[in-house]
């Protein structure tokens, strides 16, 4: 197990690229390192996979603390909240052991609901766009998001009063009508269909509700430890990503105490995670990304297929134009290097060093627009063609294995201090 953390200490976990670095696995491994795992941005239209003793788990809503006793795991005020897929998460892995109550799990009274006329209006923007979609989940986000930039969702809290409750959603709906029926000719929603589905699913999570502020403060001043975990990666946040394919939050660490819901917390300990070759899913620029079988070998070896979706990921090799950006944008103090075994099998390695532009050979980041011309610039390192994926050392690795960790360290200006060689719990190494 991990040295314990400084008391008090604040952390984020946070991705470094496109999303689906590995996250999930991480937080699952720090969390016992720490008393609180804070989930403080996104929805459902992300997912994290989980390996550890219980089984294998998909979460898209929950902390990936809440596989840990004694963490406390808070859904923050960022976060768009979703009830029926959080407790059809619950009743999931409630099948497989994992028990979920008020005492392991807080949700923000100052969180907005995300409710059915959310991912309709997802879908219905998706099918106007045609082929010039944003490769959207359908889960609703965008939608959520703009919603509640106009002030015009429902706040968690205001499930205690249920008659309140049914005139503000009765005065949403009829604006929410309009765009419904005038914009895209679908059918009205119905008040009753709305309330229906807050009855049975959002009410249920009136005894998980709390003032999160209260929560941290709380837990800073008893010295505990708090995790905060991030959904997707840099590339995909609102204002520093590949816009206008970017999730509708901001993915960022900085961002992390805002969205918790206690904005005077201080981070000083962030994780970037970074996959060691490249993936993406959903639309827009992907300067690395292979095609054809190589393609299919790197995603079939790393079973790269969405966890919320399904969908095969694109892939490539790891890009460190850029890694070095989103590494910058989410100010890592570490790097935790995830899926190192997948590339076992290759007698080289590639990599992408810098980007071939319009403009000229570059090794910073563009500007998003100008990212369609960008071509990759790649190098080859030896493989180690062998299995690493029972090291648990750093000296157990082979060389050309610890001289790849040490090339992408130097390259990107940061120490990497994990190294992930597969997908149990324990199969990590600590440099």
């Amino acid at each position: 197990m991990f040295k314990k953390e400084n008391s008090g200490s604040c952390a984020a976990i946070v991705g470094a690229n496109w999303g689906d670095e590995g996250k999930g696995r991480m937080v699952d491994l720090l969390a016992a390192d720490y008393d609180v795992v804070v989930r403080y941005q996104g929805g459902g239209n992300a997912g994290h996979t989980v390996v550890n003793d219980y089984g294998t788990f998909a979460l898209h809503l929950l902390p990936s603390g809440i596989f840990n006793d004694g963490v406390l795991n808070i859904l923050g005020n960022g976060v768009a909240l979703n009830a029926e897929q959080l407790f059809t998460e619950i009743d999931t892995i409630a099948q497989q052991g994992v028990s979920v109550s008020p005492e392991n799990l807080v949700v923000s009274e100052r969180a907005s609901l995300l409710l059915p006329w959310h991912w309709e209006l997802d879908t219905l923007e998706e099918m106007r766009l045609a082929d010039k979609q944003y490769g959207s989940t359908r889960q609703g986000i965008a939608p959520f998001y703009s919603d509640k930039f106009q002030k015009k969702t429902i706040l968690a809290g205001e499930l205690r009063d249920p008659e309140r409750l049914r005139q503000h959603v009765a005065d949403l709906l009829e604006w929410k009508n309009l765009t419904l029926t005038k914009v895209y000719g679908a059918p009205e929603a119905k008040l009753d269909d709305v309330m229906e589905w807050i009855d049975t699913w959002a009410m249920r999570l009136v005894p998980y509700l709390a003032d999160t502020a209260d929560v941290l403060s709380q837990a800073k001043k008893d010295g505990k430890r708090i995790l905060f975990e991030a959904q997707l990666g840099a590339l995909r946040d609102i204002d520093f990503g590949i816009h206008p394919f970017t999730t509708s939050s901001n993915t960022i660490a900085a961002y992390a105490p805002v969205g918790a819901g206690l904005p005077s917390l201080q981070l000083d300990r962030v994780t970037a995670v970074v996959k060691a070759y490249s993936t993406c899913v959903g639309a827009g620029p992907f300067t690395c990304e292979w095609f054809g079988e190589k393609a299919d070998k790197l995603r079939d070896a790393g079973g790269e297929y969405g966890a919320t979706t399904g969908r095969p990921r694109r892939v490539g090799p790891l890009d460190l134009v850029a890694t070095r950006y989103g590494i910058q944008m989410q100010g890592a103090t570490e790097i935790a290097l995830t899926k190192m075994d997948v590339l076992s099998d290759m007698d080289e390695i590639p990599v992408c060093i810098a980007y071939d532009t319009p403009s000229g050979k570059t090794e910073s980041f563009p500007f998003p627009a100008e990212l369609d011309a960008a071509k990759p610039v790649e190098i080859k390192l030896p493989g180690w063609k062998s299995d690493i994926s029972g090291c648990r050392t750093w000296d157990e690795l082979p060389e050309q294995a610890r001289a790849y960790v040490e090339f992408i360290e130097e390259s990107i200006g940061c120490h990497i201090r994990y190294v992930s060689v597969g997908a149990q719990r324990e199969a990590y190494i600590v440099r």
